[in-house]
């Protein structure tokens, strides 16, 4: 295990508006607002998007298991903003939930907001922590 110390720095909150991609919205916040280092939680609803829930085996590199968001679900989730070269990249992995079906996985393509998704985005500072590539399982990876 490899860690850093840091201290919370300034903390926002934002709200993403039906038919948003709060992905790509958390990605130009971001941007503007020089966040480097994030967690942040998101709580709302969604119509469509595409997670993945799981690979296939665990063999490396992995090969994801896609699954869809399709009619509007709730759901409930927590990430990270952490940068790759000269852009942040998010991880989010959530539960979406409609009626008795729930499903779980890492939001990774064309999520769509239904109604509202409510954030709360806590910056972390005093890190050196970015992403990179990591040639053994091909992913973009937290290194610290």
């Amino acid at each position: 295990m490899r860690y850093q110390k840091g201290n919370t720095g300034r903390v926002f909150i934002a709200k993403f508006e039906d038919g948003e991609n709060p992905l790509s919205e958390l990605i130009e916040m971001a941007k503007k607002e020089k966040i480097f280092s994030a967690v942040f939680w998101l709580i709302g609803g969604l119509k469509n998007g595409r997670f993945v829930v799981g690979p296939e085996s665990d063999a490396l590199p992995p090969v994801p298991i896609w699954r869809e968001i399709k009619g509007n679900h709730e759901i409930v989730g927590i990430g990270t903003i952490f940068w790759y070269k000269d852009e942040p990249k998010i991880h989010l992995h959530g539960v979406y939930g409609r009626e008795d079906s729930v499903k779980m996985g890492c939001l990774r393509e064309n999520p769509e907001v239904f109604l509202i998704v409510e954030a709360v985005i806590m910056e972390i500072i005093d890190v050196n922590v970015a992403r990179d590539f990591d040639e053994k399982s091909k992913m973009i990876l937290l290194n610290i």
